[in-house]
């Protein structure tokens, strides 16, 4: 009765594949749902029943297992492939039989549509005058006649999408959700799906980070499904870089509501079948109800290329436990809250929006550098990844920030005439108003790092995804590109202690890994911000500032004498630590850039640092994380005590510790030293009549607010403000750098 009673429920489980394709993962859900069909009618028999396998009678079929699919045609393959899988099974192992009509049917079970954005209809966007508007189609490029570049085709347009009643698409209830939904990272979603599509759909998850990946639209919807109680659980391929920070949120915020996760791999070869190209991908399986045994992580720990195929044999291990967002085991490091000791001194190098700001020595001479006056504030070095971890390039940037296209004109004619050659018709085709407005300056002109570097002689960098962790100082004439992570810290006992084993360790926990490569990613929000650092004794201290600095002086030497790359000169030493044998080319480095002298600095850096923490040494990297992770709880206790161990108290005391900064329009950010009094809780502010004061209270208002607030919320401090004032305002401080938006939407911080 038990196995009957099983078998009902068998045949009555639905399971759904909301981005199916032509219907892989479905067939091979079909043949698994029918091999344990079969073991349960075997075991039914062995009672002594007859459950003859017919056609006719209660059996898996084809109409449990529904799909979502924008092509048309791979929509209608799908549905055929299900019923060629579920004939070809019945023959297989019930032979010839006669096939009750029709042999086909028409379930509907495979939807053709949209699976994460409905709308009512769709058109094309007008302009104030009633005529469509026309967008760059983010591919067609063109050679500019004057300078030889390649640049945006301005007569390459499409027109601008939109969308009649948009919002999130609803799906068919079913008791399991899998699917392998598009590997389509953010920065690619507009460029693929269209400006009018991205925004729309972004539209319509107001809950979703601005920066997530368009799969991650699948993950938010099944993970609602899951705490709906819709589902029962559901699983997913990604691209590895779920581990994220802006994709890792979704994955949190779904876990703050109760979803667990009960299987993980964090890190797969896999090969897109859309390029043929070989990348990362996680799996993650996620339930609403707790799992009765602990969560499976499986790690890779072995990676053997196939002779034959050239694809990857995969050994992996397997953990039991909770499973965190950022699908790791043991130390919940995805729990890490930021540091206010930590506020304000970390962030990215510049985004240029424009190659022709890169030059070479010799245009910089040409453009006037060292004969015109003035010139070298705006024609600097710069550094980009790839300088770091090999050999430097060289090259220079044009910086024209606090100048105006007028200003750049009449005093640097020749770099003007460059840059509007080769800048401006790129910037021209720019979707945001403000980089074609502002074409002769840097996409993003990046005024929070310029006031953490303001009058330090040196700072400290590392490349944001790199094969190796590793920080060195550059000379604050030295301009960072955005691929780098910059810490405006000029003490060489704060290089060492992110040099050291217990910092990169947390790093690698806590950053993830990202592209074919699977190499490290240091996010500055996850890595920097929650790390604490040690309090030491100041003789602890000055055992860590010589190490640090004979660390970055040795390496420098290697690298301009021999010109040797940092990441050949790491993997050398990664092989020194395994004891591995050396090649004829790894013993060049070797001797050149004296690796074994480098592995001592590391080990007895190392040892300091942990010396400072109190910690014995060595420690297993769960030993380090389950300290820092430790520390940071306890940090992060202080610090709402009021009690904060500020790294550049100077600086950052005036910024973070609740003193007001500066007007709208000040120049210099420290100036102003009073605190922003907060509106009484008697009575609301008078709402100012100037537009300065009017941004100078927005401004003092959102600086004393506890948490992220809206436009709404400030204008409810302040009598008679309108929520549009306040907003335009908001909009003003976001511009200047003087204001951030958060990743909830319309929400902003100070």
């Amino acid at each position: 009765k038990e196995t009957r009673a099983f078998h009902h429920r068998l045949c009555a489980v639905r399971v759904l594949d909301p981005a199916c394709g032509s219907g892989n993962f479905l067939y091979v859900t079909l043949e698994h749902l029918k091999r344990l069909e079969g073991e349960v009618l075997q075991l039914i028999e062995g009672f002594g029943e007859n459950m003859r396998l017919d056609l006719g009678g209660e059996t898996v079929d084809p109409h449990q297992f529904l799909g979502i699919e924008l092509n048309p045609r791979a929509a209608t393959i799908a549905e055929l492939v299900l019923w060629i899988g579920y004939l070809q099974w019945h023959h297989r192992n019930r032979g010839a039989t006669e096939w009750p009509e029709p042999v086909l049917r028409a379930f509907k079970n495979i939807e053709c549509r949209d699976a994460v954005l409905a709308y009512d209809g769709k058109g094309f966007a007008k302009d104030e005058h009633g005529k469509t508007r026309f967008v760059w189609n983010r591919k067609t490029m063109k050679t500019d006649l004057v300078t030889g570049r390649e640049v945006p085709d301005d007569k390459a347009v499409i027109p601008l999408d939109t969308f009649v009643n948009p919002r999130a698409a609803a799906w068919p209830q079913a008791d399991y959700i899998v699917g392998n939904p598009p590997f389509l990272g953010t920065a690619r979603m507009r460029e693929e799906l269209g400006d009018g599509y991205t925004e729309t759909l972004r539209a319509a998850y107001p809950a979703m980070p601005e920066s997530a990946d368009f799969v991650m639209f699948w993950w938010h919807k099944a993970a609602k499904e899951a705490l709906a109680g819709r589902t029962r659980r559901f699983g997913f391929i990604t691209t590895n870089s779920i581990r994220q920070t802006f994709n890792r949120r979704v994955v949190q915020a779904a876990m703050d509501e109760g979803l667990y996760l009960t299987f993980a791999i964090p890190d797969h070869p896999w090969i897109d079948a859309t390029e043929c190209a070989a990348v990362r991908i996680a799996m993650t399986v996620g339930a609403s109800s707790k799992p009765a045994l602990a969560g499976q992580l499986q790690r890779v720990v072995k990676e053997t290329p196939h002779e034959e195929t050239g694809e990857n044999e995969v050994q992996l291990g397997l953990a039991l436990g909770t499973v965190s967002a950022d699908l790791t085991g043991g130390a919940n490091v995805a729990n890490t809250s930021e540091l206010k000791a930590n506020s304000g001194l970390a962030n990215r190098g510049f985004c240029l929006f424009g190659a022709g700001f890169i030059i070479q020595p010799a245009d910089a001479k040409v453009f006037g550098l060292g004969k015109i006056k003035g010139l070298e504030q705006h024609i600097r070095e710069y550094r980009n990844g790839r300088d770091l971890t090999e050999k430097p390039r060289g090259v220079m940037v044009i910086d024209f920030f606090g100048l105006t296209a007028e200003e750049v004109r009449q005093r640097y004619p020749k770099t003007y005439e460059h840059v509007v050659s080769t800048v401006k018709p790129e910037r021209d085709q720019n979707k945001r108003a403000s980089r074609r407005e502002n074409w002769w300056v840097f996409g993003e002109p990046n005024k929070e790092m310029r006031r953490m570097l303001a009058g330090l002689p040196r700072y400290i960098a590392t490349v944001e995804t790199a094969k190796h962790r590793f920080f060195q100082f550059l000379d604050a004439e030295v301009l960072p590109d955005n691929m780098l992570v910059v810490t405006a810290l000029d003490d060489a006992f704060h290089l060492g202690v992110l040099s050291s084993r217990i910092h990169v360790v947390y790093a690698l926990a806590a950053g993830g890994r990202l592209g074919m490569g699977n190499d490290p990613r240091y996010n500055k929000t996850r890595c920097f911000d929650p790390f604490p650092f040690p309090d030491c004794t100041e003789k602890q201290k000055e055992k860590i500032r010589k190490l640090a600095e004979e660390l970055d002086a040795h390496r420098k030497r290697a690298q301009e004498k021999h010109r040797l790359g940092l990441t050949d000169i790491y993997n050398v030493l990664e092989k020194v630590r395994a004891s591995e044998a050396l090649t004829a080319k790894d013993k060049v480095v070797h001797d050149a850039a004296l690796v074994s002298t480098l592995k001592q600095l590391h080990d007895d850096l190392d040892k300091a640092v942990a010396d400072a923490y109190g910690w014995p040494w060595p420690l297993t990297d769960a030993e380090i994380l389950e300290k820092v992770v430790a520390l940071n709880a306890a940090r992060a206790a202080e610090e709402t005590k009021g009690h904060i161990r500020w790294l550049r108290p100077d600086y950052q005391q005036p910024l973070f510790a609740g003193e007001k900064q500066s007007s709208l329009g000040l120049e210099d950010s420290r100036k102003e030293k009073t605190r922003p009094k907060k509106p009484k809780a008697t009575g609301k502010t008078p709402w100012p009549k100037s537009i300065a004061d009017r941004a100078k209270a927005v401004e003092a208002a959102l600086a004393a607010a506890p948490f992220q607030v809206n436009a709404a919320q400030l204008a409810k401090d302040f009598a008679r403000a309108k929520e549009k004032d306040v907003q335009e305002i908001l909009d003003t401080l976001v511009a200047l750098g003087r204001a951030h938006q958060t990743d909830r939407r319309g929400f902003y911080v100070r």
